[in-house]
């Protein structure tokens, strides 16, 4: 639940946890390209606000995403970071890290119209703004060039979609992950 104090805005549409099995991971490999059939967990915690010196508050989601393959079971993407919204401003930003030394601050905007929740952020390797940092392994062989997420939340319906571009194997590459998912709590 959320403190009905803090404005979440946006976000609020988010909060509680979410299961779905119709993802696809469309990912590069190094002979060309792996589709993944998986089915994932998100859970959205609302923890409070924050504020920034003294000047900005943020409503805060933390949040967990756990996917895994239907061919085995196992875990091939473990995600975590915060959704942040600034009542002032409209802004949306999402900041996450996974575990390969690559994280991100993404930037964007939400809309809500008749019931429906769309919030879209950006993020690009050498923005001033929304930005990428990456290990220098990652940024020499398997480097972020820029990553685009939309939610679209329709009651106990999240449509996730995101694509995380890219430079690896020689070749720029388009790393898509799509899935519906259900409010389960």
């Amino acid at each position: 639940m959320t403190d009905d104090a803090i404005d979440y805005g946006p976000l609020a549409a988010l909060v509680g946890a979410w299961q779905g099995d119709r993802g696809m991971d469309i990912a590069p490999e190094p002979d060309g390209t792996e589709q993944n059939p998986y089915y994932e967990t998100l859970t959205f915690e609302a923890i409070g606000d924050v504020d920034n010196a003294e000047q900005q508050t943020l409503a805060v989601l933390h949040y967990v995403q756990i996917v895994r393959r239907k061919s085995n079971d196992e875990v091939f993407h473990h995600e975590t970071g915060y959704w942040m919204y600034d009542a002032a401003t409209g802004d949306v930003m999402h900041s996450l890290a996974i575990p390969r030394a690559v994280v991100l601050l993404a930037g964007g905007s939400a809309t809500v119209a008749d019931g429906v929740t769309t919030i879209n952020v950006e993020a690009e390797a050498d923005s001033f703004d929304w930005s990428v940092a990456q290990s220098p392994f990652m940024r020499d062989n398997a480097k972020t060039l820029g990553f685009k997420q939309t939610l679209v939340v329709d009651g106990d319906t999240l449509n996730f979609s995101e694509t995380t571009f890219l430079d690896i194997y020689g070749r720029k590459f388009d790393h898509t992950d799509n899935n519906v998912l259900t409010r389960v709590g």
